[in-house]
């Protein structure tokens, strides 16, 4: 993925709200499910790092995008951005 394009996405990234919120027990196997269905049907998905939550908000976010097999797009504060394009119905289209 080109810096244009992270770019691109962090621009829509803005407008979104967090969905899900990843507390005390950390990145579970449920929240990776959630992740993955999520990233499903919206593509681009924004997550929130609880302040009781055991693992550092980088960390977590490599852990979930491995798992989901999708983008870490970026971690802002508290927050992580993941991307990855929908199998059946791609919405978000990336400049070049």
């Amino acid at each position: 993925m080109t810096s244009k394009q992270r770019a691109y996405l962090r621009g829509l990234a803005q407008n979104i709200e967090s969905i899900i919120q990843i507390g005390k027990a950390g990145v579970t196997p449920e929240l990776t499910e959630a992740v993955s269905e999520a990233l499903e049907k919206r593509e681009l998905v924004k997550l929130t790092v609880l302040k009781n939550c055991m693992e550092d908000v980088d960390q977590a976010g490599e852990i979930l995008a491995g798992r989901t097999r999708s983008i870490l797009v970026a971690t802002i504060g508290r927050r992580i951005v993941l991307y990855r394009p929908s199998k059946d119905n791609p919405v978000i289209t990336l400049p070049k």
